[in-house]
């Protein structure tokens, strides 16, 4: 699986410890940065270009960090596609992607430690979004309200 992973300054340790792990489990990884910790960064400058690369199929889910996984999240959403949401617990995680196919899991890096995240990210990539009709018939609604049609 080729996955995508985003950070601002906030998440930039987190990002790092985890773009190791996901390599070592063999994910292809691609890193939109940060690439250096720099203080006065935005987050949107990393998450956008993950966002659209997630919708693109350039990879095919995400990673987005940052300070508390609040801004990350809000700017992924913003991306038509996108089923982005901030995941501090396992269920969430997993039932993310099994009903409403989440394909970018949002952490703080300032909330979550590593190896909690780890395991988190870990669960994220292993569900798979379960294709029930309800699922499938409530995502058609929320791509008819994306899409201004609703």
């Amino acid at each position: 699986m080729r996955i995508g992973i985003a950070t601002d300054h906030g998440g930039f340790g987190l990002k790092e410890e985890l773009l190791t792990q996901l390599r070592v489990a063999g994910y292809e990884v691609v890193d939109f940065g940060a690439h250096c910790l720099n203080p006065n960064d935005d987050y949107p400058d990393f998450v956008i270009p993950l966002a659209r690369a997630v919708v693109a199929g350039e990879v095919e889910r995400g990673v987005a960090i940052c300070g508390s996984g609040v801004g990350a999240a809000v700017c992924a959403n913003k991306v038509s596609g996108i089923r982005a949401a901030i995941i501090h617990d396992h269920f969430s995680a997993r039932q993310g992607v099994e009903d409403d196919h989440m394909n970018i899991i949002c952490m703080g890096g300032r909330t979550v430690g590593p190896a909690v995240a780890w395991d988190l990210v870990q669960t994220f990539l292993t569900a798979e979004f379960s294709q029930a009709e309800r699922h499938l018939r409530r995502l058609g609604k929320v791509a008819s309200l994306e899409s201004g049609s609703q």
